[in-house]
């Protein structure tokens, strides 16, 4: 979904709105996470700090350190080292566009919930939401395009936008492909304007839970519908983003417990939430 709002923040909203596809529950206990390079199989003893967050809201951990894997959860991604065939793999990609369109058409009405966290996590999405005496609705302009190819200067101004949402999107977009779509949106940012980010974290339940045969490369995998999925450690991220040019304010986990119903299980969850901003090109660097 691309929205855009005319009031004095603008917004670009590029929402998948998968990760969060569980009921949540209380978090239970306090467990040990590691920090993850992108090839990196070490399993470090770093403990994380918790804090609850407000009585009303489920009980969440943030921390620079990701989830440690048990001896057995290790075995599993260690064995599991067959990728899909090349010929597949570019099928996969050729068709992604039509596997996401199935997967929406089939799961229109009974999949999305509301997602009344984002502007818990996000305070920057507050503003956007007020209206003002700019705002008409004939202003707004919606449009489908891919990140990573189509231009967003054929309909947005360059640097023009104050946010931009990217929620549960890049882990959609093949890996060789991510930074040119982050490369797309800069170009659209204001000096100053921030990419606000979250999306699967490396050991998600989700990622644990794909069977042999499911993987596409490293911390990359695909569904039984063709809908594909990279899951983030906050090096990866960091290095995709500042190698499109953008700086690091927030790059950290959030781990949460969740609930299936149907299947009777409390599993964990991690995600990686980041604040990336287009450097301001009026700040002075006194630095030497």
């Amino acid at each position: 979904m691309l929205e855009i709002n005319t009031s004095p923040v603008t917004l670009w909203n590029f929402a998948n709105m998968m990760g969060d596809d569980m009921e949540t529950n209380s978090f239970c206990g306090i467990q040990t996470y590691q920090t993850e390079g992108i090839n990196d199989w070490s399993l470090s003893n770093k403990v994380v700090t918790v804090t609850p967050s407000r009585p009303e809201m489920p009980f969440q951990v943030r921390g620079q350190k990701g989830r440690i894997l048990t001896s057995e959860e290790a075995e599993k991604l260690m064995k599991d080292q067959t990728l899909v065939s090349n010929f597949k793999q570019k099928k996969l990609e050729s068709d992604a566009q039509k596997n996401w369109d199935l997967f929406y058409k089939r799961n229109s009405t009974n999949f999305f919930k509301d997602r009344h966290w984002t502007t818990r996590e996000f305070e920057e999405l507050k503003a956007c939401r007020e209206q003002n005496h700019l705002y008409h609705t004939e202003r707004c302009k919606a449009f489908r395009c891919d990140l990573t190819k189509d231009s967003l200067l054929e309909n947005i101004p360059a640097d023009s936008v104050d946010v931009v949402t990217l929620i549960f999107v890049l882990s959609a977009i093949h890996p060789d492909k991510m930074q040119l779509a982050l490369e797309n949106i800069y170009k659209i940012l204001k000096p100053g304007g921030s990419i606000l980010f979250r999306d699967y974290g490396l050991y998600d339940h989700t990622m644990l839970r794909f069977k042999n045969g499911h993987k596409l490369g490293p911390n990359f995998y695909v569904r039984q519908d063709g809908t594909r999925s990279f899951f983030f450690s906050d090096e990866y991220v960091a290095q995709l983003l500042t190698a499109a040019g953008y700086e690091v304010h927030v790059n950290e986990y959030v781990f949460r417990e969740t609930v299936n119903k149907k299947e009777g299980l409390c599993v964990p969850r991690v995600f990686l939430q980041c604040k990336f901003k287009k450097p301001d090109r009026n700040r002075i660097d006194l630095t030497c």
